[in-house]
């Protein structure tokens, strides 16, 4: 592979960027239907379904370290020329979370009463919560083997496949959705039926696509001992990083719940905005890992170093703009959510704080993806932990001294958005300063 000029790295990282943005949409979609049709059942119902959702979110949250290790191995050895053993490592990661999905479904359907009885809702509340869960723990093997499919094409360097899956994927939910809770009158059984069908469609439509490509590249269907302990020992630093992670998302709940309910509610919005901004920085950042991972394969770190330094800067500038965005909504953003003037002057605070700090996520983001592209997830996982170190105290100061209100927001959006954000980006940035990450090769 020759080094490309500047404008055909520009539509390289455009025609794997937009596409991936496309279906990182799509995925949040699956619970906006479920919210919308699942309201009209009533409170009870749709409080069971936020108790559900919130314990679906975490585990799923959990194992998307199955796309992250996948994606980097695929395209290491696509790359490298070796399209046959890069289908392979991706089928062999789809095998893993198959099975680890099995595993999960069994356990959580067994403990499904007492995950529910832990959030200590009204029995009405409960048992629709309960109904839920249990059916919907037997499509967590689905999303998991899903993770997998999309980061063996998303090496393969094949970003619309799954934007196509994820698009009917969403339109089959919502007319299942429809079908089973109003057309059956299954309530909101009916709904989480629906979805678990949509979700085994997509693996339907996955093991497809990856039977064609194991077919046109001479790879085995079978599992493979290598690809499995290789996707294992990678996934496994990647569980630990994505685990420091929620670690320090659940903290910082933890200090808003502290400082008043009105500012739990406003953390709430501030980190909704931010969440929105960060799908295209992910799309960017997919963009980076499948770029990285088959320049590294195929040994060439000039490549990967003007990857680096285009997504880098492109991750900035989006920062820039979005933040000059969000300060100049940041008035009537919490009017929008709430309608509550009150609740809009509480956020305003806290949302030009994240505004200005969004130049520094985006570099941060850029440079998660360049890593996890080239499979430095050892390094990954452990700067995960020694970020915490520097933004644990700063939670337990804002806690301890900053109080309610505006300030007292603004205080803890600094924290996040400032100190936990600062420290990855140090650690991250002190990392590709170096070359040791950019071992090449298959």
């Amino acid at each position: 592979m020759t080094t490309s000029p500047p404008e055909t790295l520009n539509r390289s990282i455009l025609r794997l960027a937009v596409p991936a943005l496309g279906a990182l949409i799509a995925e949040p979609l699956f619970l906006i239907v479920d919210a919308a049709m699942v309201g009209h059942l009533g409170v009870a119902p749709l409080a069971g379904l936020g108790v559900a959702g919130a314990v679906l979110q975490t585990i799923v949250g959990l194992m998307v370290f199955l796309a992250y290790s996948t994606t980097p191995a695929v395209a290491r050895r696509f790359g490298a020329g070796e399209p046959g053993r890069a289908v392979s490592v991706g089928i062999d990661g789809m095998w893993l979370a198959l099975a680890l999905g099995a595993v999960l479904a069994a356990a959580g359907s067994l403990a499904t009463s007492g995950i529910v009885d832990l959030f200590g809702a009204a029995p009405d509340v409960a048992e629709n919560a309960r109904t839920y869960l249990a059916i919907s723990m037997w499509g967590l093997p689905a999303m998991l083997v899903v993770f997998a499919a999309t980061g063996l094409l998303r090496g393969m360097q094949d970003t619309v496949t799954p934007l196509w899956i994820a698009g009917l994927g969403f339109g089959a939910n919502a007319l299942l959705n429809a079908l089973f809770i109003y057309g059956f009158g299954w309530g909101i059984a009916g709904s989480a039926i629906g979805t678990v069908a949509a979700q085994w469609g997509m693996v339907g439509a996955y093991v497809l696509v990856a039977r064609r490509l194991a077919r046109r590249h001479s790879a085995s269907l079978r599992p493979q001992r290598e690809g499995l302990s290789g996707t294992a020992r990678s996934g496994g630093w990647m569980f630990l990083r994505t685990v420091s992670l929620r670690v320090a998302l659940l903290a910082t709940v933890a200090v808003a719940t502290g400082l008043g309910s009105a500012e739990l509610a406003g953390w709430q919005i501030a980190f909704t905005i931010f969440s929105t901004a960060a799908f295209a920085l992910d799309a960017l950042a997919i963009a980076a890992q499948a770029l990285v991972g088959r320049a590294l394969g195929a040994e060439q770190n000039d490549t990967v170093d003007r990857v680096l330094r285009r997504t880098s800067a492109w991750g900035v500038w989006f920062g820039v703009i979005v933040g000059a965005v969000i300060a100049a909504a940041s008035g009537v953003i919490g009017l929008v959510f709430t309608g509550d003037a009150a609740i809009a002057a509480l956020i305003q605070p806290a949302l030009l704080v994240l505004a200005v700090a969004q130049p520094l996520a985006g570099f941060v983001f850029v440079l998660d993806g360049v890593l996890i592209g080239a499979g430095d997830a050892r390094y990954l996982a452990l700067a995960g932990v020694l970020n915490l170190v520097p933004y644990v105290p700063a939670l337990v100061l804002v806690a301890l001294f900053a109080g309610g209100g505006p300030a007292g927001l603004a205080w803890l959006a600094a924290a996040f958005f400032g100190v936990y954000m600062l420290a990855r980006a140090l650690t991250l940035g002190l990392r590709v300063r170096g070359a040791a990450w950019m071992t090449a090769g298959a």
